[in-house]
């Protein structure tokens, strides 16, 4: 029976299981899927997640409970010798060891691609993974905390500064969501007014939002600037050393919290340790059809899909002829592995990857969104249902779909939460410092000075003693002129 491994459990790796799943028949593969994270995450839920319209376990989905014919290693995929047909996998606490497959499937996802720009490396985050998403809605609950505590001032506006950085569809997501949960937190925080919150988006290009037309990302600059939120367009941040936001501009202002959104680049630990082709940005070189290598030859039992592969899109709508790193790519690539995988195990000819984007559709906050398809765009409420309509459907399976629509009507009539679980990213900071401890071991009693004689030339003073069985004796110390009794 051939040996599947799915390298990587994001939307193209868990897609590509799933899929499998269903369409092999039994006995016809073994499939194996290999991620250090027991759970795939829905990005496009990322900036909902930060801004607590979302209960971050809502937004994951795990595959232990719907890969249940898949063989799943938590574990990293440290190197790829498809020349051999091997993988080394590398468990978080045993040994590496080699595994043999007949197929492989690279689907390792990207990483936040960052620029060497001083602070960035050591201030700002991510969001690319539930964890960072998590991260900054419970930095921003917890920075009006603190601010509500201390009295108008620089280290107040410090608290109350957030900065984005990358006006993609990702980076104005999560501007305007944060926007939007800020506004909502000032009812709870009386100290605290509106206008001594401050959002800045930086984006190096003159206008925002590619995929959408240039009337539409006009009309969402204005609207952000309504809302109290500023974009600085053409703009590129110089430094960010110690939260002091320094910019092309010479605009200077500090912040507390600075989200990185410019840009991905395909998964280096992969890339790097495999043999397979690469074209010159860094991805895994790939057909249409989803096989490794270019349109003139492929390497044997070797697919790609996702952000970590260079898939060419057949539609023409994609940046540099191959198709953009995104969700909606991912999820149908993935499928359509799956279908590619089965048919050349029969004997059949795989089918080549093909989908026009039909529109492109963004959240703004509570109530407002934008929806971009051809010449329609759509703007406030109408789009927003839109977006929350679109991505809830696509999010797999309905168990997932039931708990993100209970949890968008809940919070309809609760409001969304607003508590901070900073302490989490140090859980046992409290038990250690109430924590008994043993006493030290009782330091051991000093032996005794050794007996000094008196110089027989020293006149100021005579010391005699008496030496016995090891025990000292009194003796008389004569210091001017007054007897004192000494040991």
């Amino acid at each position: 029976m051939p040996k599947i491994l799915i390298v990587g459990g994001g939307y193209a790796g868990f897609y590509t299981a799933w899929k499998l799943e269903k369409w092999l028949r039994s006995g016809e593969a073994e499939v194996t899927i290999v991620d250090p994270l027991p759970y795939m995450t829905y990005q496009p839920f990322l900036p909902e997640v930060a801004a607590g319209s979302i209960e971050p376990r809502h937004s994951v989905v795990s595959q232990r409970r719907h890969l249940k014919k898949t063989n799943i290693v938590s574990a990293k995929v440290t190197g790829i010798d498809h020349a051999t047909k091997t993988a080394t996998i590398t468990p978080e606490l045993a040994e590496p060891w080699e595994f043999e497959y007949d197929v492989i499937v690279v689907t390792g996802g990207a990483v936040s691609r960052t620029f060497p720009i001083p602070g960035i490396a050591e201030n700002a985050i991510g969001l690319k993974t539930i964890e960072e998403a998590v991260a900054i809605r419970d930095r921003v609950v917890t920075n009006f905390d603190k601010a509500a505590t201390l009295p108008p001032g620089p280290e107040r506006e410090r608290l109350l500064t957030f900065v984005v950085v990358g006006g993609g569809f990702a980076g104005i997501e999560v501007f305007a969501e944060l926007r939007s949960f800020a506004s909502a937190l000032l009812e709870y925080y009386p100290q605290l007014t509106f206008d001594e919150t401050h959002f800045h988006l930086i984006e190096a290009m003159g206008r925002i939002m590619p995929e959408v037309s240039l009337p539409t990302s006009h009309w969402v600059i204005k609207h952000l600037a309504q809302r109290g939120a500023e974009i600085h367009l053409d703009t590129q941040l110089t430094s960010a050393v110690d939260g002091r936001i320094e910019l092309s501009t010479g605009e200077t202002f500090e912040s507390d919290l600075i989200v990185w959104t410019a840009g991905v680049m395909a998964n280096p630990a992969i890339v790097r340790t495999s043999d397979l082709p690469v074209e010159e940005r860094g991805r895994i070189l790939t057909r249409a059809d989803l096989r490794v290598g270019d349109e003139d030859d492929w390497v044997a039992d070797a697919w790609a899909a996702g952000d970590i592969a260079a898939v060419p899109d057949l539609s023409g709508g994609g940046v540099g002829g191959y198709c953009v790193p995104n969700a909606q790519h991912a999820v149908r690539q993935g499928k359509l592995l799956a279908k590619n995988i089965v048919a050349v195990l029969r004997g059949e000819e795989p089918k080549e990857y093909f989908h026009k984007n039909l529109g492109a559709v963004a959240g703004l906050g509570i109530g407002s969104g934008v929806f971009q398809s051809g010449n329609l765009a759509l703007k406030g409420l109408i789009a927003w249902f839109a977006h929350r309509g679109y991505h809830g459907l696509a999010m797999p399976s309905w168990e997932r779909k039931f708990r993100v629509f209970w949890g968008w009507w809940n919070n309809f009539w609760l409001g969304r939460d607003i508590v901070s679980l900073a302490a989490l990213q140090d859980p046992r900071a409290q038990f250690e410092a109430f924590a008994a401890r043993p006493k030290p071991p009782a330091a051991a009693a000093p032996a005794p000075a050794p007996a000094v004689a008196a110089s027989a030339g020293d006149t100021s003073k005579t010391v005699r003693t008496t030496a016995g069985a090891g025990v000292s004796r009194p003796a008389k110390v004569e210091a001017k002129g007054e007897p004192v009794a000494a040991k």
